[in-house]
């Protein structure tokens, strides 16, 4: 089992492969915030959900000042179809050896269905502007994480709740 990311620990470094197969690395959003979050299976309904969630608020994230990143380990066209199917706005990468996912605590047992599994643990890891961690969730949910999300980092939109 992979050691749990704790605040103040420095984020693991990586370059990975985008959906275009262009590679992407920690290092390129230095001195920006970071959301990293890693889900088990692009084009699934849970994951679609929350990729679509982080899609919907990426103005605000990134009006605060956040970059978005997602991390599964479907490969490169994988991640493509999901993208265009979904119009997603957030950057996608490849973990197909799962190299990442355990440095950042994001993969090894859990339980599914009362079942102990190994596994991708949905996780969202939230590295500062100095590359350290601010904050690491795991086990989170992924109907009404990025919803919490902006509520615990202080970014709801003032004036309450948003209509439809």
């Amino acid at each position: 089992m992979s050691e749990r990311l704790q605040p103040g620990d420095p984020a693991p470094a990586f370059s990975l492969p985008d959906a275009d197969g262009k590679r992407v690395s920690l290092a390129d959003r230095a001195g920006r915030k970071v959301i990293v979050y890693f889900y088990p299976a692009a084009l699934t309904p849970g994951c679609t959900k929350q990729a679509c969630d982080f899609t919907d608020n990426l103005e605000l994230l990134a009006g605060a000042g956040y970059d978005v990143i997602g991390i599964s380990p479907d490969k490169p066209e994988k991640l493509a179809k999901f993208r265009e199917k979904e119009s997603l706005g957030i950057t996608l990468l490849s973990d197909p050896d799962k190299a990442v996912l355990s440095a950042y605590g994001a993969f090894g047992e859990k339980k599914l269905y009362g079942k102990t599994v190994t596994g991708v643990i949905r996780s969202t890891v939230i590295v500062g502007a100095d590359g350290k961690v601010e904050r690491a969730l795991y086990n989170v949910k992924a109907t009404g994480h990025v919803a919490k999300l902006i509520r615990d980092l202080e970014l709801a939109p003032a004036g309450g709740e948003q209509g439809d």
